[in-house]
């Protein structure tokens, strides 16, 4: 077995561990009074649940691969990462709020980056009975089931995971000619719907954190798919201000013409705040 095999091997099982602690404080009947919960400094919500993930990863890890570096979104970060060529990318839940719905669409995210590019990557989503995983150059699988884009070539019929409003929304330069499917609260759920072709593009022009999209970008990629931050760069990560400066993820052939809307989207918004102040 390689190294790669060995890693994917292992992010596979802890992430697929870490779901089954998960879902032993996830109601799916959507009633308040599962996990215990409350807000971080920014405002988002995290849960006992999330602790208890990213407790057991961080242990399993470090136990593991005792010379990899650590980032999580339940972690305090430290520039001792910087220094270290691979680095194990972590979000415990992603989609926090659904979790704490009894929705469906979160997941476990687990990456493993070195040199700055993803190799490996998880995401255990359990409510769903689903399991994504990729390795570089090996391709990408759902439940082990090989992976593939739409390959849509053409917008017109094009599926995105927004909401439904969005599709005809005044800061894009027409309304998008398709329709909108669902749309997790997981942001590494909707890349991967791509990769599932259950949807054929999807923009975010926030900045995001690593942790967010690095497993997803992955498996996005490995299916076949093209994903850049907002400016059209490839992805980059273990940077100093771990973040994704927005997205655009689509399948080959429509991702510059995603790309372009997302643009004119970004600089219509900005232009209106600017008449606002």
């Amino acid at each position: 077995m390689t190294q790669r095999d060995a890693d994917l091997a292992l992010a596979a099982e802890i992430a697929g561990n870490a779901a089954t602690i998960a879902m032993g404080h996830f109601d799916g009947s959507g009633r308040k009074g599962g996990a215990a919960s409350w807000a971080k400094a920014d405002g988002s919500p995290v849960s006992e649940a999330d602790m208890a993930v990213n407790a057991y990863l961080k242990g399993v890890i470090a136990a593991a691969r005792p010379d990899d570096g650590w980032l999580s979104e339940e972690s305090a970060d430290t520039a001792r990462r910087l220094d270290r060529r691979r680095l194990w990318v972590v979000d415990p839940i992603d989609g926090t709020r659904d979790f704490l719905r009894g929705r469906t669409g979160w997941a476990v995210s687990v990456a493993l980056v070195e040199d700055g590019a993803v190799r490996v990557g998880v995401l255990a989503a359990p409510a769903q009975k689903r399991l994504y995983a990729a390795s570089a150059g090996m391709g990408a699988t759902l439940n082990g089931r090989r992976l593939a884009v739409s390959g849509l070539a053409s917008l017109d019929g094009v599926r995105l995971p927004i909401d439904p409003p969005n599709l005809n929304a005044s800061f894009w330069p027409s309304p998008w000619p398709g329709t909108a499917v669902a749309k997790p609260n997981s942001l590494a759920l909707r890349m991967a719907m791509l990769a599932a072709d259950e949807a054929d593009a999807w923009v975010e022009g926030r900045s995001v954190a690593e942790w967010d999209v690095a497993a997803a970008s992955l498996i996005l990629a490995e299916a076949g798919g093209t994903v850049t931050d907002r400016h059209g760069a490839p992805l980059r990560f273990n940077q100093p201000q771990p973040l994704v400066h927005g997205l655009a993820a689509a399948t080959p052939a429509l991702h510059a013409e995603v790309l372009a809307r997302l643009d004119h989207a970004l600089k219509t918004l900005a232009a209106r705040r600017r008449m606002v102040a």
